[in-house]
């Protein structure tokens, strides 16, 4: 029983440096200066999502015990952004749907990015552009700049090894290289 204490306490303490990782891609600042992602508490919240997204994505061919770190990742990402929409002043009583909304857009992302990913590059933007950019034509240069990010993070994170995505952390390619 105690050892699993320890465990609980090593797996909680890496799931934190993972997000903290993924958060801090998430607010690069060429993300909003160079690829046009609103600097908005939206676009943000897109750019966590498109992260996270990434990790998982990258470890879903894994086995059990790797992508579990995925689910811990997901754990705490939003009991993160629980704790966010406490501190901005959200009613108790409205935080939970609120969080269950947002539980349905990652899920509804991951779902047409998982999926444009197999398809071409256009098929990319244009998701990207719907989510991002509120946008719908598919042609718009932002949304082609992400998709091209995008694209070289899916790359750099297949490149790494599962164990080293586990224990270092994801490195993801810097947001200028499709800018």
């Amino acid at each position: 029983m105690i050892f699993g204490l320890f465990r609980q306490a090593a797996d909680d303490k890496q799931a934190m440096r993972l997000y903290s990782l993924i958060v801090a891609q998430a607010r690069q600042a060429e993300l909003y200066r160079d690829i046009g992602v609103p600097d908005t508490p939206e676009g943000r919240y897109e750019m966590l999502m498109l992260h996270a997204f990434l990790f998982m994505h990258r470890l879903k061919s894994e086995p059990d015990s790797v992508r579990d770190a995925g689910q811990r990742v997901f754990d705490l990402m939003f009991t993160d952004m629980d704790r966010s929409l406490r501190e901005m002043g959200v009613g108790d009583l409205t935080v939970p749907k609120k969080i269950k909304k947002m539980a349905s857009a990652f899920y509804g992302r991951t779902a047409a990015y998982d999926s444009a990913l197999q398809l071409d590059d256009g098929e990319l933007a244009a998701a990207i552009e719907r989510n991002v950019f509120d946008g719908d034509s598919g042609v718009d240069p932002r949304a082609r700049k992400l998709a091209a990010y995008v694209r070289s993070a899916v790359k750099a994170l297949s490149e790494q090894p599962s164990d080293s995505l586990i224990d270092k952390g994801p490195v993801f390619p810097a947001p200028e290289t499709a800018a």
